[in-house]
Parts: C-alpha cells; sequence; structure tokens
C-alpha cells in the first residue's frame, strides 16, 4: 500500500492506494469513500485484503485524516465545510489522479459524496457498494432525523453536535450494535479521536452537520439517478446501525430492483466486525461488475 497526496485547489488530500502487483495496470479500480468520523484508514484491514487483486483507493476529505484543514468559512476562512464542496474536492481528485471509471465504495458520508459524484460524472460509474449510505428517507432513524434538524439559530444545537466529537460520541458509533465486542479493534475509534481532537478540527465537523439537511433534499434527485441509469449495485448493510437502519438498504431495491442486498448482525462500522463475510461479495461483484 502507498500513502500518498494530491494537491487539489490548493488542498493536500492524502489517500491510501494499494499496488497490485497480481492484477497489474489493468486491475479494477475501486475507490473507498470514507464517513463520520473516520478516515481512510478505517479501510486498512479491506485495502489488505483485496488490495494485490484491485486498484482500491481511500482518500481522506479536506478537515479529516491526515488531509489539509483549510480554515473554514465559518471562522473567517475560505474554505466551505458542506457536501457540495466535498464532492467538489473529490471531483477534483478523481481528475487528479486520471480516473476514468471506477466502483464506487460508498460509507456513511460518502453517500451523498459519491451520489453527488455519479450524478455529475455517471459515465465514472462502473458500479456501488453501498455500505450503511443512506439515501432514503425511511433510512434514518428517529435519532438521525432530530440530528439532521439542528439548525445553527437553536439554542444548544451546536452543543449537541459537539458532544458527538467526543471519545464517548465516538466510541458510541463503533460500539453500538456489535454482536461480538471481541472482534472490535479500539484502535478505530482511538484514531479518530485522536484526529477530531487536533486543533481546527472540530469546527468543520460541526459545518458539516449543520449542512446534512441538503442531503436529504437530494435524496429525490438520487433516486431518480439511480432507476434512470440502474448501476450494478451491491449492498452490504450492518442492520443494528444507530442512525441508518434497515429500511434504508431494503429501499435502494425500489430504485434498483436488480441489486444484491446482504444484511448483517452488526453495527455501523460493519467491516470492522464482518470483514471476513464482506470480502468475498466485495470481489466477487468487482470481478462481474467491470467485465
Amino acid at each position: 500500500m502507498a500513502h500518498r497526496y494530491l494537491d487539489v485547489d490548493g488542498v493536500r488530500v492524502f489517500y491510501r492506494e494499494s499496488i497490485p502487483t497480481q492484477a497489474g495496470a489493468d486491475a479494477p479500480v475501486l475507490l473507498l469513500l470514507h464517513g463520520f468520523p473516520s478516515a481512510s484508514h478505517q479501510f486498512r484491514r479491506l485495502i489488505d485484503a483485496i488490495g494485490n487483486s484491485y486498484r482500491v483507493i481511500a482518500p481522506d476529505y479536506p478537515g479529516f485524516g491526515h488531509s489539509d484543514v483549510p480554515l473554514p468559512a465559518s471562522a473567517g476562512g475560505t474554505f466551505d465545510y458542506s457536501f457540495d464542496r466535498l464532492a467538489d474536492t473529490m471531483e477534483g481528485f478523481v481528475k487528479g489522479l486520471g480516473l476514468d471509471r471506477f466502483v464506487a465504495y460508498l460509507f456513511d458520508f460518502g453517500a451523498p459524496v459519491g451520489f453527488r459524484l455519479a450524478a455529475q460524472h455517471p459515465e465514472w460509474i462502473a458500479g456501488l457498494i453501498v455500505q450503511n449510505g443512506n439515501a432514503y428517507k425511511e433510512g434514518l432513524s428517529d435519532g438521525a432525523r432530530d440530528f439532521i434538524a439542528l439548525r445553527p439559530d437553536q439554542p444548544d444545537a451546536e452543543r449537541k453536535i459537539r458532544d458527538l466529537l467526543t471519545l464517548s460520541g465516538t466510541r458510541f458509533q463503533y460500539e453500538t450494535g456489535i454482536g461480538q465486542p471481541e472482534l472490535l479493534a479500539p484502535d478505530g475509534w482511538t484514531l479518530d479521536q485522536h484526529f477530531l481532537d487536533q486543533p481546527g478540527r472540530k469546527q468543520p465537523q460541526v459545518d458539516l452537520a449543520f449542512d446534512y439537511h441538503s442531503n436529504v433534499a437530494r435524496y429525490g434527485e438520487w433516486q431518480a439517478w439511480l432507476r434512470q441509469h440502474r448501476p450494478p449495485t451491491l449492498i452490504v448493510w450492518g442492520k443494528d446501525d444507530p442512525f441508518f437502519p434497515a429500511s434504508g438498504a431494503h429501499a435502494f431495491l425500489r430504485d434498483v430492483p436488480e441489486a444484491e442486498l446482504h444484511l448483517f448482525e452488526t453495527g455501523h462500522f460493519a467491516l470492522e466486525e464482518k470483514l471476513p463475510e464482506i470480502v468475498p461479495l466485495i470481489g466477487d461483484f468487482i470481478d462481474r461488475t467491470w467485465r
């Protein structure tokens, strides 16, 4: 695995890229788009498992992981931490690497970022792997709906968001719904919290939380895109996710009836516990889809 940086409009974007010695230069490309509050490190075991057969690329968004953290517009800077801006950066990242076709892995925040890319460049999308990445209102738990409804002018709204940026909030996201706690490595939430606690890191997350309603507003657009393009789709979902329940996974079948749906008895970070079961599904899907 190589660890690299790419300049995208003045922002240094960190990314991990596998070197597929088995498949060579013609290896299928898998773009891994991570979620909140993690970064590309959450995919390290997956990349180790499949990186010899596929060119696997996992970037960190601005403000996440090892990427730059431009000063937010909300704090007097010039970078607007919105999902539109994250998608614009990822569009520049894809173009900077010269990618013209890939399977997109959409997890959590990766869904709104990835669907924006897909709507803008449908020719790029060879297939979708959706893992607890929501695009339907019925896929939002009551807690998620309350969180999305927060607005900057509401009393205690920012405090509620910042409470989720604490160690207890981060561990909650990893541990809730897990079936076998001994399979959950503490490295994930520990590293996430390390990044969140760095200077200047929390305000970008607050801004993105307040912008999440913009994703819900575009659900209808993304569903129409799915109906029009009918991309090959694999859905692997932790059904005990406290934010995105299994109803959100089933909803994809309305617009992509041919999608393959697999539910797992685990939580939000399904790869942490169910990697051995999910890896063969991913490999089989990419092999069939890429051809």
